[in-house]
């Protein structure tokens, strides 16, 4: 058996801690380990390849739309091949980067085999079993596949595989409703795939407002089929590799048949303790079978730190980014620091964006009441910018609490959404979360980030904001 001073398990977040840990700890014994290409899912199948092919189609999404301002353009082709080559080779060259480093580094022991606890701080890596007293658990997540007839029997794609095509599909099944289905609809759409979406939840991005998930699905709608409110309760795959889709509507039970070359199965992510056995060490996992923590995210054993995916909390990187933050202060300075996820943003990288951060309406409602609550509305083409872009329909939506002028949540769709809420993003974490510095700051003019400011000029009670959304069409 081989004893570590630390063992870490992912090479994704997981990573922010190694350096820092060896300063603190002069000739400490370090064990990494990733049963995975190196690099965390964010980087090998994840958040940055997705960047690099969503890039292009936001671009044919754009080109597309230049015949409304009087450009009249032509797209001559699309190179499906080249765009997925490219993303390919600048990911690949990262993770043998990354691995070159990991095998070289005389600091530390780097493990590229699948880890699972055997006993007290103890674990089984390829033919070793290794132990330490502190264990850092960034294992990631997986794709759920649901249940549905005669899926195993199937050549199906998931998130892990779908990087890997190399023709363009001429038509796609997605099954699920959320941001990884929306990102890929929207990328093989805009490719010239015929995409069709299978969502199981009534709304589309059901983890967005309702507003804001019904104008991103009519703006989708345009380039794909999307069927929300549908469950698939049955797949077949003819002599020819063509897949056959039997999906139900859950609400008046009549079937539907859909016919595709591909499927793409996205509907959400699982934890990976069934691998890892975390409760082998004693390691408590709750009913889906996440990592149980407290604040500070250590588990239920003292000196293992579980964050990122492997805790369930929320699956983005620059989440798992600020939770590695947080380990380092309890579990390497020794600092108790506490965890904070009041204003965890995220952003769809559809055509249009979609971006958030902190409470939506029905959760500052019930967390605060009714009567507590402000809600602004800006449509981008009410401002100057928007005009000028065409950009119809789009809006920034901010909720406020009404005693103290601290923002509570914020959400937008139409261009540049990513960028835009990063203004209130940083205000969430001031100590007074106040609205003042945007209705205070001053504004480019005519500049796009003139609807943020204009949002928080335009807050209006709750029931009032919905008579607005009525007479915009934005609310049935």
């Amino acid at each position: 058996m081989k004893e570590y001073d630390l063992i870490v398990i992912g090479t994704g977040s997981a990573m922010n801690l190694v350096e820092p840990f060896l300063r603190q700890n002069h000739h400490a014994k370090v064990a990494v380990i990733d049963k995975d290409e190196p690099g965390g899912i964010c980087l090998t199948r994840g958040c940055i390849p997705s960047k690099l092919i969503l890039y292009p189609a936001e671009l044919v999404r754009q080109i597309e739309k230049a015949k409304h301002l009087n450009i009249d353009v032509e797209i001559k082709n699309v190179d499906f091949t080249g765009i997925m080559k490219r993303m390919r080779t600048i990911i690949n060259h990262d993770i043998d980067q990354i691995r070159k480093g990991l095998s070289s580094a005389q600091e530390l022991d780097y493990y590229p085999e699948v880890a699972e606890f055997i006993d007290d701080y103890t674990l089984k890596v390829g033919d070793e079993v290794i132990k330490s007293n502190l264990i850092f658990l960034c294992t990631g997540s997986t794709p759920h596949i649901p249940q549905i007839k005669n899926l195993e029997n199937i050549e199906y794609h998931t998130s892990r595989t779908i990087l890997q095509l190399e023709e363009k599909p001429e038509s796609l099944i997605i099954v699920g409703g959320g941001y990884i289905a929306a990102e890929y609809g929207h990328f093989f759409s805009a490719m010239g795939t015929r995409v069709t979406i299978l969502g199981r939840n009534p709304q589309f991005l059901p983890q967005e407002e309702p507003e804001v998930g019904k104008l991103a699905e009519k703006e989708l709608s345009t380039h794909m089929e999307i069927h929300t409110n549908h469950e698939v309760i049955e797949v077949n795959q003819s002599t020819d590799g063509r897949v056959t889709v039997v999906a139900r509507n859950i609400s008046s039970d009549e079937k539907k048949t859909i016919i595709a070359d591909d499927i793409l199965i996205s509907a959400g992510r699982k934890s990976l303790s069934d691998i890892l056995k975390p409760e082998k060490s004693g390691i408590e996992i709750d009913e889906k079978g996440w990592i149980k923590v407290d604040n500070h995210l250590e588990t239920s054993k003292p000196g293992i730190w579980a964050f990122g995916d492997a805790n369930g909390k929320y699956l983005f990187k620059h989440a798992a980014n600020y939770e590695s933050k947080v380990v380092f202060y309890n579990a390497i300075l020794k600092r108790k620091m506490e965890i904070d996820y009041h204003a965890i943003p995220s952003a769809v990288f559809t055509y249009p964006e979609v971006a958030s951060v902190g409470l939506r309406e029905e959760e500052a409602i019930e967390f605060l009441g009714k009567d507590k609550i402000l809600i602004g509305l800006q449509r981008y083409q009410d401002t100057a910018k928007g005009e000028a872009m065409a950009a119809e329909d789009y809006f920034v939506k901010v909720l406020v609490e009404f005693d103290t002028e601290r923002i509570l949540g914020a959400h937008i769709i139409g261009p540049y959404a990513s960028i835009l809420i990063q203004e209130i993003i940083n205000l969430m974490y001031t100590p007074n979360q106040s609205l003042i510095p945007i209705t205070e700051g001053m504004h480019i003019h005519p500049a796009l980030n003139e609807v943020v400011e204009r949002a928080f000029y335009s807050l209006m009670p709750v029931d009032n904001y919905h008579e607005y959304l009525k007479h915009y069409g934005l609310e049935e």
